[in-house]
């Protein structure tokens, strides 16, 4: 049996499917639409996720591995980047760019052996102002933390990431605003 048939069907889906009407409804009750192609909402979402690598890279602390973490939050996010945690409605941690937020995180990830950031039920959703393609759009992002302490329990932070990122000329995507809410924590035994 011929696997070309499925080959056609599949190119054909993608034809019909590779970029989506997003209709968005504006502060004023009215709605615009815009057409988004699948690639510009896989590479926000991507964003969070080398946010994640980048991150567990700083956790292991050693000196390539803090480098290579910087060289993916410098190409991840916008060099004015507004970054923060926010915990109970206070902000614990900020920074401005991606270089001040590569020590927070140092500074947050010290005392840890070992961390790792899982990334989960992404959503995206463009800002449509007119019928131009889309240059900004949100990002909403659930995140499990896991931080091993030795000698102690292992630490589980439980987040959302709320994002807003720009399409930034001859770069592409990049996060502008980060803001990083905790849901809950938990302690589990080793």
């Amino acid at each position: 049996m011929s696997r070309h048939p499925f080959v056609g069907i599949g190119c054909l889906l993608l034809g019909l499917f590779g970029s989506w009407d997003v209709v968005h409804a504006e502060p004023t009750g009215r709605q615009s639409t815009c057409v988004v192609g699948a690639a510009d909402r896989q590479e926000i979402e991507y964003l969070r996720r080398q946010y994640a690598l980048a991150t567990d890279l700083i956790g292991m602390g050693g000196p390539e591995q803090v480098q290579r973490a910087q060289a993916i939050y410098r190409r991840i996010f916008t060099a004015d980047a507004s970054i923060r945690v926010v915990i109970d409605g206070q902000v614990t941690r900020q920074a401005r760019g991606p270089d001040g937020w590569a020590v927070e995180v140092q500074h947050a990830l010290q005392p840890y052996a070992g961390v790792q950031h899982l990334i989960g039920s992404q959503l995206v959703e463009f800002v449509c102002s007119s019928d131009q393609p889309p240059t900004e759009a949100t990002m909403s992002s659930y995140l499990q933390a896991w931080h091993d302490r030795p000698g102690e329990d292992v630490y589980l932070f439980i987040g959302t990431y709320h994002d807003r990122v720009l399409l930034v000329p001859g770069i592409g995507w990049q996060i502008h605003d980060m803001e990083l809410q905790r849901v809950s924590t938990a302690r589990l035994k080793h």
